[in-house]
């Protein structure tokens, strides 16, 4: 009853009247912050007491855990494990990772939020240290300011963090993401929120950043530099323009290799332009095949087509185009194969596109050979190995077996396995047949006890005793195609290079032929130019075949092989005589010469030029000789009067030179050369001149043009 009057008591007390000058500060404070103007905005609290919410956090999770909890079912503990536990998972899994972020805890007060000093440390580090020395002192001034509680229940932020707070978030943000935001859309995302749940916004997506950070991008200081390429290329110097009147006699050995188009081909796919020594414009050009006129029997190994064509890039030039077409042995007639796969196995090898496609390869070429062909195997890798004896290709599982096999690793002790396979060759060796090493690698012969030199000479002393060597290349970043080139020159075989499993279809399988059974050997050209007709002259292409004029009736002098069916393309760009493209001016001491239509018997005035091919039979060592006379009568009046054949092989020489940086055609564009290739295109059964457009494509692009 005591309780129960003392409480009535105090029901009945009313409440105090309240103090005017309470009443007039509180009225005057809110009549204040109703006519903020709005260019005020920013200096208003922006994080008002309590959240936005309907409700407390705390009292909605009462209301729905409450009921479930005093029933006592048990889908509530069902439900707090399905939700408990992945978040604590999560949460683990996130703090171990280092990617959440830890810091103290962030301080509301009514009106008003106090700037965290990580924020203003962002900005300082984008400023001069004089500046950021600046902004320390001003965090510590706000954080160690008392809050007045008597103030008009907000608490204004002083001028300084109103200066600072917007940037600092902005900088804050952008870092976070990875993005530095514009400052007029920070602007005016912030006037679209509400003003009691801007503050809340900014701290969850700021939070949602630090937890999952954009990747930032690596400083170019520290980004890993790109490996530096070791490939290495026989070096020579663009043929120069001649003149007639000086040097009338031009000489070079024949070159069937196309080891050079596939190199262009494989760094043109990889994204960059070749370098400029690995372009070889004649090995681009006899990549391709061409329909030249063939001989009609084998008493003549081959024959010589001769073309004068307008020049496509310099109206005042003409282009003297040379076809050759070997004779083409009839498969039957093909003599017996002795072959030794010299394979490097080295560690340099372990590469996909070098030792995994060298087997690939190799398989294609057995399945191409006849059951009473011959193939050894040899390997080498420090020291030399025999993997495989002669062997007949009728037991061909056993061949491909012992190709399957190989692995890589160790040195290149590439002098060794030559010598291993000379002696294998030698051993097995068919006589009236074809006796031929194919040394397969990347040339990178690092080991061993032979120089370049002692190899190649080596190599020339086996040649003269029936036994030849070809090269096949594989991989980039470490080729010697300096030393492979000299390897195959100096042992009568050719130079590939195997990029693909389709290059090694086409050099191996479709190209057999050619590649493996010469119908002629030493095959040398020579051109003379009449001073009368033609003023100057271009060899394109052919700069590592050139020889001394003395050197084409020297039968101890080496040359180039030609094989069954092969095609051997040659193109010079010719002044006329009185032409406005002449480059050289007369010598002034043979002035008073006799003119060269005077010098020139009257009977061979007309003629432009004489053309002579010297060869050799494989079984010989005596050569023959093939002449042909240049004339107006081998002219034609356009590009379209010829074949698509000519116009093609004259857009490869167009874009070889060009990938090259022969100032020649630096004024012809690439969208030229391509209009000229897709206009002859013609019969492309096996699609490598639609490749070549595509190349040319690419270069286009690479170039900038």
């Amino acid at each position: 009853m005591i309780m129960t009057d003392k409480l009535d008591r105090l029901s009945n007390i009313k409440a105090p009247a309240p103090a005017s000058d309470a009443r007039a500060r509180a009225l005057a404070a809110a009549m204040q912050a109703f006519d903020a103007p709005e260019n005020d905005f920013e200096n208003i609290s922006t994080a008002p007491q309590g959240t936005a919410k309907g409700g407390r956090q705390s009292s909605i999770i009462n209301w729905i855990w409450s009921p479930i909890m005093n029933r006592k079912l048990l889908a509530g503990s069902a439900l707090a494990t399905l939700l408990v536990v992945p978040a604590a998972a999560f949460l683990t899994l996130e703090l171990t990772r280092g990617t959440l972020p830890v810091s103290a805890p962030e301080v509301e007060i009514a009106g008003g939020e106090l700037p965290k000093k990580t924020e203003l440390a962002v900005e300082s580090k984008k400023q001069s240290p004089q500046k950021a020395s600046e902004a320390e002192q001003q965090t510590t001034q706000v954080a160690e300011k008392p809050v007045n509680a008597q103030d008009s229940g907000t608490v204004s932020p002083s001028p300084e963090i109103a200066e600072v707070q917007p940037d600092t978030l902005a900088d804050t943000e952008a870092a976070a993401s990875g993005v530095q935001p514009q400052r007029g859309e920070e602007l005016s995302t912030d006037a679209a929120a509400p003003m009691g749940t801007l503050s809340r916004t900014r701290q969850v997506t700021t939070m949602m950043q630090e937890a999952m950070p954009a990747p930032a991008m690596l400083p170019n200081d520290i980004l890993p530099p790109q490996e530096e390429s070791r490939d290495r290329f026989s070096s020579g110097e663009t043929n120069p323009v001649k003149s007639v009147a000086t040097d009338p006699v031009s000489t070079f050995s024949a070159d069937v290799d196309t080891a050079s188009y596939s190199f262009v081909r494989k760094a043109l796919l990889a994204g960059g332009l070749p370098e400029k020594d690995s372009v070889r414009v004649e090995e681009m050009i006899n990549y391709f095949p061409y329909d030249w006129p063939g001989p009609q029997s084998d008493a003549e190994p081959f024959k010589a087509t001769v073309k004068l064509l307008p020049t496509p890039w310099n109206p005042n030039t003409r282009l003297m185009h040379i076809g050759i077409k070997g004779y083409d042995v009839v498969p039957a007639m093909q003599p017996r194969a002795n072959l030794v796969f010299l394979i490097d196995v080295s560690g340099s090898m372990d590469e996909p596109d070098k030792l995994p496609l060298l087997k690939s390869a190799f398989r294609l070429l057995v399945e191409k050979l006849k059951a009473d062909d011959t193939v050894s195997i040899v390997t080498y890798a420090g020291n030399a190995g025999t993997v495989l004896e002669p062997t007949k290709v009728k037991d061909k599982q056993k061949i491909l077996s012992a190709i399957d096999t190989l692995q890589p690793g160790g040195g290149t002790a590439g002098a060794q396995g030559i010598e291993a396979a000379y002696a294998l060759a030698k051993a097995a060796f068919v006589k009236d047949g074809v006796n031929r090493i194919m040394l397969a690698t990347d040339g990178d012969f690092n080991v061993g006890p032979a120089s370049d030199e002692a190899l190649k000479t080596m190599i020339e002393e086996k040649r003269k005793g029936g036994i030849f060597l070809s090269v096949l290349g594989f991989g980039r970043g470490n080729y010697n195609d300096a030393l492979m080139q000299t390897l195959a020159q100096n042992g009568n075989g050719t130079a590939a290079y195997i990029d693909t499993l389709a290059e090694a279809q086409k050099s191996l399988v479709e190209e057999a032929g050619s590649s493996l059974f010469p119908i002629a050997k030493d095959v040398k050209f020579q051109v003379e130019f009449n001073p009368a007709q033609i003023a100057e002259y271009r060899l394109i292409g052919y700069e590592t075949r050139a020889l001394k004029r003395e050197d084409f009736n020297n039968d101890r002098v080496d040359a180039g092989d030609i094989g069954s069916g092969h095609r051997v393309t040659a193109i010079y760009e010719v002044t006329p005589k009185g032409s406005p493209a002449v480059l050289n001016d007369d010598l002034r001491y043979q002035a008073e010469k006799a003119p060269a239509t005077e010098a020139v018997p009257q009977a061979k005035g007309s003629e432009l030029a004489f053309l002579k091919i010297r060869y050799k039979k494989p079984d010989s060592d005596t050569s023959s000789l093939i002449t042909t006379t240049v004339t107006e009568d081998n002219a034609v009046p356009s590009l379209d009067a010829v074949g698509a054949d000519a116009r093609f092989s004259i857009a490869v020489a167009a874009f070889g030179q060009k990938l090259r940086g022969t100032d020649a055609v630096a004024a012809y564009p690439y969208g030229s050369i391509l209009d000229l290739a897709a206009g002859a295109r013609g019969d492309d059964p096996y699609g490598y001149r639609a490749e070549f457009l595509n190349l040319v494509r690419l270069a286009k692009s690479l170039s900038g043009e």
